[in-house]
């Protein structure tokens, strides 16, 4: 087993208290074993928490958190190998965690981003850093698109690593920015500096109900998505999300040459006129754990999709049906394969799993230096997202765009979503 596999394998699957790793002479496999002969990669990787703000169920607590006290956020074992050793908060509201956590933990909290990653001295400090711009008191712009400070962190962060001469692996929490030229000039940076790069969703990862992935290097004609909330706020999640089985068809991902957002009675229309959208509506929303009975259009108030076309053909739909269901299902027509691919990506109240599965993902980006799953998915999830939200302001229209149509990049075959789910205490049981 190489040195890089041996960092992979550890990133997720954490070694516990008292619990050995060796290797097998027999086949190189990775071994867990009780003994005294423990063998580690490098110490654990030091890191940075950028955040907006940290309080109760936000996306600090539910990340952060299961650094400072474990995957079950039980101060009990398993917890990440990695270790935070600063924070940043931008806002400290009344019912923020920052303060109290880090007290708790004896982490340092700063004053400014620099001072997090220099741990107030002259020079790089840490190995990796997180960067969370959820949650906080900012304003919307006129598609109503919370302008979180994502990009103006970013470009603090990497700051510090033109000034150092110096770079470290980034981890971005959800879009990369509500601006698509925002977005794209965050992923220039990482490949002008040399640094690894993930962002992205937790929904994409999370435990898959049943637990499969569209089939490698098969091509795709329509796929189909569905789940609930703000078009902004949950229409990523379940862009990135799509984005997620669609990006492994045949050929890769080509890029996205024209977008739209329909509402109202137009998105019923567009669902009944589209035969295919109909049958991967159906075959999706069986998987459904939320479904409500009734005539879902009195159950839907404000019906939306955003239609999706990609250069190779590809045709997508992300329908956001608030309250005829309260999770994400996903269904995909494969080329010459009469049964389409179909999946629930589930989510968790407390402790929030999904975010475990994100986490160790996470991991494997600060252990190995390099991202599991391409930082391009969610790049081209925020443009789709940006300019989606473009054509609902602009009449609804469907809008040609030619910036997204020049993303293309290849996703290994190698999956990363979590297999299984929690125990009736909810504890994961991974």
């Amino acid at each position: 087993m190489k040195r890089r596999e041996l960092l992979r394998y550890l990133a997720i699957t954490p070694l516990l208290p008292g619990q050995l790793l060796s290797i097998s002479p027999a086949n190189g496999e990775p071994l867990i074993k009780q003994n005294s002969e423990r063998i580690l990669p490098n110490k654990p990787k030091r890191i940075a928490a950028i955040l907006t703000e940290y309080r109760p169920n936000s996306h600090a607590d539910v990340i952060v958190g299961k650094y400072l006290e474990g995957y079950n956020q039980d101060e009990m074992d398993p917890y990440p190998r990695s270790k935070i050793v600063s924070i940043f908060t931008e806002q400290v509201p009344e019912n923020d965690m920052s303060r109290p956590m880090a007290k708790k933990h004896g982490v340092p909290i700063f004053g400014t981003v620099a001072d997090a990653l220099t741990l107030g001295g002259d020079k790089l400090e840490v190995d990796a850093v997180l960067l969370i711009g959820e949650h906080g008191v900012y304003p919307s712009n006129e598609k109503a698109q919370k302008l979180y400070p994502r990009f103006e962190m970013f470009l603090k962060i990497t700051d510090v690593f033109r000034e150092m001469k110096k770079s470290v692996p980034v981890f971005n929490d959800k879009h990369l920015s509500y601006s698509w030229r925002q977005a794209k000039r965050m992923v220039d940076i990482s490949k002008e500096l040399d640094f690894a790069m993930l962002a992205g969703s937790s929904v994409p990862v999370a435990w898959r109900i049943p637990a499969v992935d569209t089939p490698y290097g098969i091509a795709q004609k329509y796929a189909v998505g569905i789940s609930y909330s703000g078009l902004d706020i949950y229409g990523f999640h379940l862009l990135d999300s799509l984005q997620a089985v669609v990006e492994r068809r045949k050929g890769g991902e080509t890029g996205v040459k024209a977008v739209q957002c329909l509402e109202g009675e137009d998105c019923w229309a567009f669902l009944e006129k589209n035969k295919w959208a109909s049958k991967l509506f159906n075959e999706a929303i069986a998987h459904s754990l939320t479904k409500v009975e009734g005539d879902m259009k009195d159950l839907v108030k404000s019906p939306a999709v955003f239609v999706v076309d990609y250069n190779d053909g590809l045709k997508v739909a992300a329908f956001l049906l608030t309250g005829l269901v309260q999770d994400f299902t996903i269904a995909v027509e494969l080329e010459d394969n009469p049964k389409p691919f179909s999946t629930l990506m589930r989510l968790q109240g407390k402790p929030h799993h999904h975010f475990g599965c994100l986490v160790k993902n996470i991991e494997i980006l600060f252990e190995s230096g390099e991202a599991p799953y391409p930082v391009e998915r969610t790049m081209l999830s925020s443009g789709i997202l940006d300019f989606s939200l473009e054509s609902r302001i602009q009449g609804h229209n469907k809008l040609k765009t030619p910036q997204l149509a020049q993303v293309s990049y290849q996703t290994p075959n190698e999956s990363h979503f979590c297999s299984t789910g929690w125990d009736e205490e909810g504890k994961r049981l991974d």
